[in-house]
Order: C-alpha cells, then structure tokens, then sequence
C-alpha cells in the first residue's frame, strides 16, 4: 500500500511518517515542499503520484494569527482539503483528514460525540469545520479525525514547554479552567491502520486518549511523572490560571472540548488508554534519559 503524508515535518506527520515507514511505502512532504496555500503547487506535486491512501497532517494552527490572517486560515484549512479529497476521489484513494475539537463552542459538559453539533467560536475552529465539511462532501469514503491536545516526540507542545519550565524556573502556572484530553501521536499512529479499509459511518471520527483535564492537571501529572523518573526540576507544583488571565490572546477557545473516544471503542473493541498513562509512558521514553 501506498500511503502520502502531508505536514510531515509536523508533531502529528513525523510521528506517522516514522512509524508507517516500516509497514507502508510512504511518501511525505512536510511544508517546504509542498505549501498547502498554494492550488497549483499542490496540483503539480501529487497528480504525478499513484497512491491509496493520503494522510492530511498540514493545517494552518496558530489559533490568534487565524483571526487575522482569515483568508490564509480558510485556503489551508479548507479549500486545500477540499482539493485533496478531490484528487483523492479522481484516483480511486481514500483521503483521510485531521480536525480538531476546537470546531466546538465548549458549551457542552460532557464529552462531545461525532453527532454533536459543530459551532466553532474561533477563526480558526470555523476553517477547519468549513474543510470537514468539503471533504466530507466530495467523497464519502473520505474520513475526518478529529483530535485533541496533541503531543510526542517530534515537536515541542505544551507538555514540553512545562517540562522545560520547571527545569529552569521555581515557579509556574497554568490555566485550570479549560478542559480537554491530551493526546499521544504515538497513540493517533497505532489507532489509524484500523481504518484505512473501513468505512465510518457519518464520515467523522473522534481520537483522543481517555479521560479529562485542565491544562494545569496536565502539567502537574508531567511534573510528577518527571520527578518519579528521577528528573531533577526546580518547579515541582504547578499554580493555577483561569482563562479570564489569558489578556494576550485574541481567538476564544472553547472552555470544555473534551471528545467522546465511544466510536472508535465501538468500531475496534479497544478503548484509547488514559492520558495519565500516555504522558507517563511519553517522559519516560523521551526524557528519563535525558
């Protein structure tokens, strides 16, 4: 089988493109060499190629810079997706796309399912909610994934950020009034395989590790996976934010965007492990050793 990876030099498309690379024939291109913003480019690079199946990595994700570079968000957000599952359809391959729990208005106070209501409050959350949308309706074999809080190895993410944090400072903080679960890329690469010759039904499904958390959970559980590791840090607790402190942003972000793994457990017999045993096993791969 061959599978093409986009946004391979992304935390989400390196972990796939290492960890399929041994089971598939793979092709990548991370941004450099192929730039979603740009139609021609991706018309040029891809119709060249026979594959089975594209995996769509690549998003426009800086959530603050999308409220202001609106047209950019929607061409790499949702018209290149859209042209994807085009050439996806032409070529008889599947395309499956990543999404995000952020094209929810974190209204919701419990896990959302894949037919809950989208209602994004962000740039951002609305682009990617328009490329659901357009794929969704150029090929209905073509499958949406959406996830959350996404971590691992390739690229530093919030979990680093406080790891390295507390290794040079005695103090810090993080929001604890926002709710969602991080989600290990080593994970999403394991779960993915299962689908790439099933249909889903409705199109949308929801990955991520089980269980909740604030951002401040999150961290103090890396903090204390770090010190039973033997990993010497300064900062051992981690204080709490609330959103309302956050003045440097400028999209809302849904306060709860917690999603419902209930589909995937359904469809394969596995429920995701916990996002405490992700981090935990994530710091002591990646940073015990250090």
């Amino acid at each position: 089988m061959r599978i093409i990876i986009l946004g391979a030099g992304g935390r989400l498309g390196a972990a796939l493109t290492r960890e399929y690379r041994e089971k598939f024939d793979v092709v990548a291109f991370d941004h450099a060499q192929l730039d979603l913003a740009k139609p021609e480019q991706i018309r040029e690079k891809l119709l060249p190629f026979q594959f089975d199946l594209m995996i769509n990595c690549a998003a426009f994700t800086n959530v603050d810079l999308c409220e202001t570079e609106i047209d950019q968000a929607f061409a790499i957000n949702a018209e290149a997706p859209q042209l994807l599952a085009r050439i996806c359809r032409d070529k008889k391959a599947r395309l499956i796309h990543f999404s995000t729990d952020y094209v929810f208005d974190g209204e919701k106070r419990e896990p959302y399912t894949e037919t809950d209501v989208a209602k994004p409050i962000s740039v951002y959350g609305e682009s990617k909610r328009t490329g659901e949308k357009l794929v969704l309706q150029t090929q209905d074999r073509h499958l949406i994934v959406r996830v959350s809080w996404v971590f691992g190895p390739d690229r530093p993410s919030f979990v680093d950020a406080m790891i390295k944090r507390a290794r040079e400072q005695e103090y810090l903080d993080a929001v604890a009034d926002k709710l969602s679960t991080p989600t290990y890329t080593h994970d999403i690469a394991q779960a993915l395989p299962r689908f790439i010759d099933i249909d889903v039904p409705g199109g949308i499904l929801h990955f991520s590790n089980s269980g909740e958390c604030s951002w401040q959970e999150y961290a103090q559980h890396a903090l204390d996976c770090c010190i039973s590791s033997g990993i010497q840090l300064r900062a051992k607790k981690v204080g709490a934010l609330e959103l309302a402190d956050m003045k440097n942003w400028v999209a809302r972000r849904p306060v709860y965007s917690v999603l419902s793994p209930a589909k995937y457990a359904q469809l394969t017999g596995v429920t995701p492990r916990s996002w405490r045993d992700a981090v935990a096993d994530y710091i002591e791969r990646f940073y015990s050793k250090k």
